[in-house]
């Protein structure tokens, strides 16, 4: 593909008209992103699933937020519990490619309802104060890992598991919050490499990846900023309340609505 290729898809990019919807949605995800250390996946994929496709929301926001997050995990670093996050790691790793092949060959109208329901189902875990309340055994580990590994490669959304496994412990919204981005950094790393060699990055893809992900990056350091000094209640509310919406707005069900 030459440079006035590139330029013309650029510029059909830009003219569609769910453009400046797909840039808020962006930004959106970004800020919460950064607020909290989770959760633009739970905003980006199921709205931008709805107004696009989960071919196209899924690929682009891998790239987004993997290439904009390690700048923000390096801060973070020190909160990490590696042994923690390596083992939740390795059986995400392990479980991630079948999570892909759903992506590639599930209808997507039924993925964007798998994606909308996850949402909700997610929320509606966390609110209702579900956790593992138990020690972080081998087991458990290796559990929470695969179940994210299996919703990273389908629809990026590998925060759930995570959250309800690691809120349920004595770590503080810091710990977490590092041990999310410490994972997705080594998740996200690899299923580009899934995605790319089975023809998930395209030409597409990529230019919609590097629009977003402008406001993407300009609202997730604005989101780490906030959270300096924000309490663990507010920190997880105001998370809860923004992602509980895009899980609602984007369900199929409202598409005649659109």
């Amino acid at each position: 593909m030459n440079s006035s290729d590139i330029f013309a898809l650029l510029h059909d990019v830009a003219a569609d008209p769910r453009f400046p919807v797909a840039i808020g949605i962006a930004a959106l995800s970004g800020l919460v992103r950064g607020f909290s250390g989770f959760g633009s996946a739970l905003i980006y994929i199921p709205l931008v699933s709805a107004i696009y496709s989960p071919r196209l929301a899924v690929p682009s926001l891998l790239l987004i937020d993997t290439v904009c997050g390690l700048p923000f995990l390096f801060s973070v670093l020190h909160h990490v519990n590696r042994r923690e996050v390596m083992t939740t790691a390795i059986a995400g790793c392990l479980v991630l490619p079948l999570g892909m092949l759903a992506l590639l060959w599930v209808d997507a109208l039924w993925l964007r309802w798998f994606i909308s329901l996850l949402v909700l189902f997610a929320v509606f875990s966390l609110v209702s104060g579900w956790r593992y309340h138990g020690k972080p055994t081998l087991p458990a580990s290796l559990a929470a890992g695969a179940m994210a590994g299996f919703g990273g490669g389908a629809a990026q959304i590998a925060a759930p598991p995570l959250l309800i496994f690691w809120l349920g412990g004595n770590n503080p919204a810091a710990a977490v919050r590092a041990n999310i981005m410490a994972y997705f950094a080594i998740q996200g790393s690899l299923s580009i490499v899934l995605y790319a060699l089975n023809g998930l990055l395209n030409a597409q893809t990529l230019i919609v990846a590097l629009t977003m992900g402008i406001p993407f990056i300009v609202a997730l350091a604005a989101g780490a900023y906030f959270f300096r000094g924000t309490s663990d209640e507010l920190y997880r509310r105001v998370a809860y309340i923004i992602i509980a919406i895009a899980g609602l707005i984007s369900l199929p069900l409202f598409d005649a609505l659109r």
